[in-house]
């Protein structure tokens, strides 16, 4: 896979399983780590035998967000994000992709999730079909953070997942929710002291049933959702958009990473990166 940022292994009995393998940055997304993701879906996506999936980080954590480089880019105007509106992956563009592919894989896929999820990584755990968590791990909607907005499908996939007032909370605080928290309000599915052992555990035993029932009951469980995912995602791309390299942006980024307080112009003042304004 792209320079060992991810690894993907199939089993004799169909579970595949996924490894974000950065353990040195906390498994943090950097343009690589998009890239191996996306290819690990596709792969995943072709292989005639896969019965189920299981996804984690290796180290310390399941995935920190972005990295910090890929966060001091988006402070000094955002330079080299390009235009995110286009559909480049079905519904999603590429930064959705490493999320909201999950979906899409026909067959249930299962997120083990210890230490830190946080902004981009949590997305990518809510990408999943189940979550099993620790209970001390740290989730968080971490994008107000630096100036931002879900935008990997986080809108799509919380709408689902939890009452709306818990999402817009979530997001507009960008608090840190213990393992513990996230199942009781809906954000993980169950917590475990071993989640990696629990969902390979599931993972084998989801394999051992008629993977005809299991693709078929994941057609309807999707079909079902009350949320319009194509416009919603849409928008999430605008939204990010009319965000990216504004001044109001910029300065979150820099004062998060310069421990200060951030001062902030007026609502939509300053320069703005792309369309849909």
């Amino acid at each position: 896979m792209d320079e060992q940022r991810v690894t993907v292994e199939v089993g004799a009995d169909g579970v595949g399983e996924v490894t974000m393998v950065r353990a040195d940055k906390m498994n943090a997304l950097d343009p690589a780590m998009f890239r191996a993701l996306i290819d690990a879906i596709a792969r995943l996506r072709g292989e005639p035998r896969l019965r189920a999936v299981v996804v984690h980080g290796d180290g310390k954590a399941f995935c920190a967000g972005l990295d910090k480089s890929s966060l001091q880019g988006l402070g000094e105007g955002g330079d080299g994000v390009g235009d995110i509106v286009p559909r480049t992956h079905g519904l999603a563009n590429a930064w959705q992709q490493v999320a909201w592919g999950w979906r899409e894989l026909p067959v249930p896929v299962i997120a083990a999730v210890h230490g830190v999820a946080f902004g981009g990584g949590l997305q990518i755990a809510l990408g999943a079909d189940v979550r099993c968590v620790h209970p001390d791990a740290k989730l968080s909607v971490m994008e107000v953070k630096w100036g931002l907005v879900p935008d990997m499908a986080g809108c799509v996939l919380l709408t689902e997942l939890v009452r709306g007032d818990v999402a817009r909370e979530l997001t507009f605080t960008g608090r840190v929710v213990s393992g513990t928290e996230a199942v009781a309000i809906g954000l993980a599915t169950r917590a475990s002291d071993d989640p990696l052992a629990d969902a390979r555990r599931m993972a084998r035993q989801i394999a051992g049933s008629s993977p005809d029932a299991i693709r078929a009951a994941k057609r309807l469980f999707n079909g079902a959702s009350p949320v319009d995912a194509g416009r919603v995602l849409l928008a999430e791309a605008f939204e990010q958009q009319r965000l990216i390299g504004a001044a109001n942006q910029r300065e979150a980024v820099m004062a998060a990473l310069e421990n200060r307080a951030a001062v902030f112009s007026q609502v939509g003042s300053g320069s703005q990166v792309g369309s849909g304004s």
